[in-house]
């Protein structure tokens, strides 16, 4: 069998823009590639045999799109967008503020940093190194930061602005091995100046709820078609169909998800039978069992899949109820799986050889899936009790579901750190939200450095939205006097 050389293509926040998507499956296509896959952190993927590893290259240079081979250094940052409309409305988050966020790295964070809307619980919460959730005042987010290597969660003492955040995600990264439990709350005073507020109430997330994500769906006036993919991987001629039909139709963009399967929102009424027919034409299935769909597996794994497969098929023939419950398999430790019980490999070892393999199950506190605790159902399985001892830890969720030992409200996560900070008045347009400081005055309207709010002339108007002077009222933040980073 030939070595293989793996590519892994970057889409930012999950958002797979038509033209860039359809541009390198045509390129890829030509050289012989037949399927991709997604991964969990929301990426394309695909292997090619090592003899063409120089003429994918060459295609890929021309395609003005990031790509790693055989490593990972540089992760995708991973976002709850894909949610979006079709999983939960009604927040402030919308999409032009995530795509902000996007737009605002001039840099590739070799941190894993995940943007989650707090309202949603399709995607994950803290697998990234830093993870900024939205909070109940439009336009501020908490950060919790992992250091790498570690489990544990620390908290930013203040709100994060929008616009703020990759400055913040430079300066911690630029930081990050000086960093550890002990010093965070003195390195943390010397990032540069932000906009921000004070840490005033605890973070509420709600109780994991994997909606149902792959087929089409009807949201509001139009609908979104969710594909999943049992063996994970996705023809290529299917995807450039799916390419050609989304730009006849004025749809912009696929989304990628955490769950290794793509929605595409913005469908049309009178568009469905178009994509119906795509999906008659490559004989896509999208109605499989609840119980398949809520499983994480790491990349590009055939043992892996092959493992999960098998439970899945064990689950279906006894017939086992698993709605609440989100599994993950681990073949490597340092993989980072959503997941509220996990299977993990162990793999036995006489004199450094392995020998044989044998399984962990473990499960988070109150089964969450954003869990950071871990708890052990059981250790050192062989693999023909494996699915029986499985079975058995869904059984033990479902007594404490029926025993009221698993708490069914929204989850609290305490900050760690508290940090005096003093207030400072600025002034933020209630149109837009975007806040006028007369530290850096208003580019976008020629307003230069040092004009306070009251000089300013009675025709200003707000450089992003266009309201006038009146529509601006004074705003509580905090601003640090902190030296800036390199």
């Amino acid at each position: 069998m030939p070595d293989n050389n793996k590519f892994i293509i970057n889409f930012t926040g999950g958002v797979a823009p038509i033209g860039d998507i359809f541009n390198l499956l045509e390129a890829i296509k030509k050289i012989g590639v037949k399927t991709v896959s997604f991964t969990l952190r929301q990426e394309l993927i695909f292997s090619v045999p090592s003899q063409l590893k120089e003429k994918v290259t060459t295609e890929l240079e021309g395609l003005n799109l990031f790509y790693e081979i055989d490593k990972h250094s540089i992760p995708n940052i991973v976002s709850s967008y894909v949610a979006e409309e079709v999983f939960q409305n009604g927040n402030w988050i919308t999409e032009g503020i995530y795509k902000d966020i996007f737009d605002s790295f001039e840099f590739k964070p070799k941190l894993k940093v995940n943007i989650s809307d707090s309202t949603q619980s399709f995607t994950p919460f803290f697998s990234g190194h830093l993870n900024f959730i939205s909070s109940d005042v439009p336009n501020f987010w908490y950060l919790y930061l992992r250091l790498p290597k570690t489990n544990a969660l620390l908290i930013c003492p203040v709100l994060i602005f929008t616009n703020e955040v990759s400055k913040i995600c430079k300066f911690i990264e630029n930081n990050i091995e000086d960093l550890n439990f002990e010093n965070f709350e003195s390195k943390w005073k010397t990032h540069p100046k932000i906009i921000s507020l004070p840490l005033e109430k605890e973070l509420s997330l709600p109780k994991f709820s994997l909606p149902y994500y792959e087929g089409l769906n009807r949201y509001g006036s139009r609908s979104w078609l969710g594909i999943y993919r049992r063996l994970e991987d996705f023809r290529v001629d299917f995807l450039l169909d799916l390419c050609l039909l989304a730009q006849k139709t004025k749809i912009g963009e696929f989304c990628i998800t955490p769950w290794k399967s793509l929605i595409i929102k913005g469908i049309e009424e009178n568009q469905r039978l178009d994509w119906s027919k795509v999906l008659v034409k490559y004989n896509i299935n999208v109605r499989h069992a609840a119980n398949e769909l809520n499983w994480q597996i790491e990349d590009h794994s055939n043992e892996a899949l092959a493992l999960k497969n098998h439970l899945v098929n064990y689950f279906n023939r006894i017939d086992l109820r698993t709605f609440g419950i989100c599994f993950g398999i681990k073949l490597d430790p340092q993989t980072e799986v959503f997941a509220s019980i996990m299977v993990q490999r162990n793999l036995k070892k006489i004199f450094g050889i392995p020998i044989f393999k044998t399984y962990d199950i473990s499960f988070t506190e109150d089964f969450d899936p954003n869990g950071r605790s871990k708890i052990y159902f059981d250790k050192n399985i062989p693999f023909f009790n494996l699915k029986e001892q499985l079975r058995r830890s869904v059984i033990f969720y479902h007594h404490k579901i029926s025993t009221n030992d698993i708490i069914n409200q929204p989850s609290s996560i305490q900050p760690k750190l508290k940090d005096n900070l003093s207030n400072k008045t600025v002034y933020q347009c209630n149109t837009c939200l975007s806040i006028y400081d007369a530290i850096y005055g208003d580019v976008m309207s020629n307003i230069p450095a040092g004009v306070i709010f009251e000089n300013l002339p009675e025709a200003y108007c707000c450089g992003i939205c266009g309201s006038d002077k009146n529509a601006f009222s004074q705003k509580s933040i905090i601003i640090k006097d902190v030296l800036e980073s390199t």
